[in-house]
């Protein structure tokens, strides 16, 4: 029986979201970034041990102060309309990174830079003013092509809807709200993936996604806890498919538009945080597949603070709490009224997430039972993010966060970020705060760095302005003829272009 690597087949993976960008630079959704990733290359990658290592750099050099890297990038490397990368391209998706007419939330990083120059075609000088400890980790961004955005704003450019890229895989399709397909890069230069065809389906139902996957429609998709543990506990799925299981780099939280009064002081916030049983959530929600956040870093890592002030379920502490804010309960309702208005509220979440949802509805019960009334919307992905999220149209959203390998949060928690489409879109404001992250992102010397980040846990966490909820495990299911899977501490889609089927085993023919 021969199980030798194999080219050809398709992969079928399914999604709730649709993508809403594919310029890397411009989108902030997950589905978006699934995508891109597969079309374009960074300078540099983390790999299966979560290290730092080449992509369209083949090596760099860093100067003994930390202030200038140089970046000798690989030769013979294409863009997928066989045009040659150079450095050009480098500089060129610097300085529209910075521009300030482009509606990126992720130039903070670049603006940390000072000067960015090409010796020669294939080599690339990067300097800091001062040290910038996430500098190395910032060049994994997507490189953008010059030849094919020179000329027209970012914005207008085809390429938000037909990428062209350096990566494994070619775009060949987008059918808005039903898929995006991918063709294999004969000319990648790592070599040409195993697998011929990606097909990215947006089915915004997780049953339904389910079901799909029960038929044989569906290769891949992230299961829900409930899937995980008991519907695909059956001869039919043992036999056919593989399950996989690790802690994410991610977390869920509910967030607080603190531009909104009701969330305005922060023993409001305390008070729901108290009100709210997150182990319920993780047994009830997760079926135990997951743990209880405390704060914005998963537990094990070197910057994780686990002396943070905790919020154990404890309604009468809520009650006490909102009372010394002014809430009155009325018991002909039982809700809280404060100057003639009761405590209401409405959370926002988008369509599918299943979890996200359930969450919702124990959130519901909970701050229901110390006198506060939530409401519960679900919106369609991409309106979600572009109608509500980007223009603060909310009171308050169950969302979740996939963190990065380096502990800077700047993007996500920095006062300037409150502006445009930024990531702070929960308008959070804290001098402290922001001062400890550019602290974090300024030094080389560890030690201070783990000094500003356990700092700023404690100050989040005494703040609230997320409820920190819960970490999630991924859940991913895969067909089992794909073979080449490794589990490792980076998950098992960091060496997705050798994954293969075996001739014999092939589904999909070109």
């Amino acid at each position: 029986m021969d199980e030798t690597p194999a080219y050809g087949d398709t992969i079928v993976v399914g999604s709730i979201g649709d993508a809403s960008n594919l310029i890397p630079i411009l989108a902030s959704d997950s589905a978006s970034h699934d995508i891109a990733g597969l079309v374009y290359n960074g300078l540099v990658k983390y790999d299966k041990d979560l290290k730092l290592v080449g992509d369209l750099a083949k090596s760099w050099d860093i100067s003994p102060d930390g202030l200038t890297i140089t970046f000798h990038l690989r030769k013979n490397v294409r863009w997928q309309d066989g045009k040659p990368f150079t450095a050009d391209d480098v500089l060129f998706t610097y300085r529209i990174t910075i521009d300030p007419k482009t509606p990126t939330p992720y130039a903070g990083d670049f603006m940390m830079v000072k000067n960015v120059t090409s010796p020669d075609r294939y080599t690339v000088q990067v300097t800091y003013d001062r040290p910038f400890a996430p500098a190395l980790a910032s060049w994994g961004s997507a490189i953008l092509p010059k030849h094919l955005l020179t000329g027209t704003p970012i914005t207008k450019s085809p390429l938000a809807r037909h990428p062209v890229g350096t990566g494994p895989y070619i775009f060949e399709m987008w059918i808005p709200g039903e898929k995006i397909v991918l063709q294999a890069n004969p000319g990648y230069f790592e070599g040409r993936p195993y697998i011929d065809r990606y097909v990215y389906r947006i089915i915004p139902d997780m049953a339904t996604m389910f079901m799909e996957l029960q038929n044989g429609t569906l290769d891949e998709m992230g299961l829900t806890p409930l899937q995980y543990k008991r519907q695909t506990n059956t001869p039919f799925f043992k036999k056919n498919f593989r399950k996989y299981k690790y802690i994410s780099f991610s977390y869920t939280y509910l967030g607080y538009n603190l531009k909104e009064p009701l969330f305005k002081d922060k023993r409001v916030r305390q008070a729901i945080s108290y009100a709210i049983d997150k182990k319920e959530i993780v047994q009830g929600v997760l079926f135990g597949l997951g743990k209880v956040a405390t704060g914005p870093y998963k537990p094990g890592t070197w910057y994780y603070n686990p002396h943070v002030r905790r919020y154990p379920y404890n309604p009468e502490k809520a009650k006490k709490l909102l009372k010394a804010c002014g809430w009155k309960l009325n018991p002909k309702d039982g809700l809280l009224y404060k100057n003639g208005r009761p405590f209401t509220f409405t959370v926002i979440t988008n369509q599918g997430n299943t979890s996200r949802m359930k969450t919702a509805e124990i959130i519901q019960w909970r701050l229901r039972m110390v006198g506060i009334k939530v409401k519960i919307r679900t919106i369609e992905w991409a309106s979600f993010i572009r109608q509500f999220i980007d223009k603060r149209r909310f009171q308050a959203v169950i969302l979740g966060w996939t963190t990065g390998q380096d502990p800077d949060l700047f993007d996500i928690w920095h006062s300037s970020k409150i502006k445009g489409n930024g990531l702070n879109f929960i308008s959070y404001r804290n001098r402290e705060v922001d001062r400890l992250l550019e602290e974090g992102r300024t030094t080389f010397d560890p030690e201070k760095r783990k000094r500003a980040y356990l700092r700023l846990q404690e100050i989040l966490a005494e703040d609230q302005p997320y409820t920190f909820l819960y970490i999630p495990m991924s859940l991913p299911i895969i067909h089992a003829r794909f073979h080449g899977i490794k589990p490792a501490p980076a998950g098992i889609s960091y060496n997705f272009i050798r994954w293969y089927v075996p001739k014999r085993l092939q589904r999909y023919k070109q």
